[in-house]
């Protein structure tokens, strides 16, 4: 059943709330680019991060973790490994894993990773409109880790993905579209400065794990995995945009950013939130 809008906002202020009390432990198989950005945005929302990214470490920390990410932006033979082994211990312990397909579809090795791991029950697919078409299985990717596609063009694969895989599939852009394959929520918040530092699509992948509900509902979750991404989504986008009223280019918003992050409160949210249904 569509939920209104409003009680999207207040879904996402309820998910804040529960990310600062429960500190969930979020395990990031990332790549080395973005690992201290992502880390640092885990810390400023009030999560814990962990980059157990080591085969053999890897599949007992997903069962012990509140949330993984898996985040293909540098997949060296050890870390796919990693990426395998903590996938299938997530899967079978009901952790629920984000699976970001960074620069697949022209890129072999990345892509058929891709596919193997998204038939196995990712809680959530992120990524920019060509990595979502590309692991869609109807088009061919963008320009290394830069979209050629409009987000919009990426709604039909998106739907098409998350009925496949059972994901909430997130595609990232100008305007943020997600789905869980039957319904489709828009946000219209963000800055572009975000995609001007390294990491700034990245670490949302790690945010959308740690506002993953668990496989059991709680009292501060009622488990509506699209619900629960938008919720990480509007945080994120948000916190960009406070962030981008204080800065003067990248490296001041990168730092503004992580304080946006952290300071941001339920007023602020709901004043700035922009959550439409299709």
């Amino acid at each position: 059943m569509t939920r209104p809008a409003d009680d999207l906002l207040a879904t996402a202020r309820q998910a804040l709330i529960r990310v600062r009390h429960e500190t969930p432990l979020v395990q990031c198989l990332t790549n080395q680019v973005v690992s201290n950005f992502t880390a640092n945005v885990l810390l400023a929302l009030g999560a814990a991060p962990a980059m157990v990214d080591i085969h053999e470490e890897a599949g007992p920390f997903a069962r012990a973790a509140s949330g993984v990410l898996v985040n293909l932006g540098t997949p060296h033979a050890e870390q796919r490994a990693a990426m395998t082994e903590a996938v299938a211990s997530a899967s079978r312990a009901g952790t629920p894993w984000v699976l970001d397909p960074v620069a697949i579809g022209s890129l072999p090795v990345r892509t058929a990773l891709a596919h193997r791991l998204a038939a196995q029950g990712p809680a959530v697919v992120r990524g920019n409109a060509s990595e979502i078409i590309a692991l869609a299985g109807t088009g061919g990717g963008g320009r290394g880790v830069d979209a050629t596609d409009e987000v919009e063009s990426a709604a039909a694969a998106a739907g098409t993905l998350a009925r496949a895989t059972g994901a909430v599939v997130a595609v990232s852009g100008p305007v943020d579209l997600l789905t869980d394959g039957e319904r489709t929520v828009r946000v219209t918040n963000g800055d572009p400065l975000l995609t001007r530092v390294t990491g700034g699509g990245c670490a949302l992948g790690a945010v959308l794990a740690a506002f993953a509900p668990p496989a059991e509902p709680s009292p501060a979750s009622d488990g509506d995995r699209l619900a629960a991404a938008v919720a990480a989504v509007t945080v994120y986008t948000v916190a960009a945009e406070v962030a981008a009223e204080h800065s003067t280019g990248p490296g001041s918003f990168a730092v503004a950013f992580l304080d946006a992050l952290y300071g941001l409160d339920e007023e602020t949210l709901e004043k700035r939130a922009a959550i439409s249904w299709a």
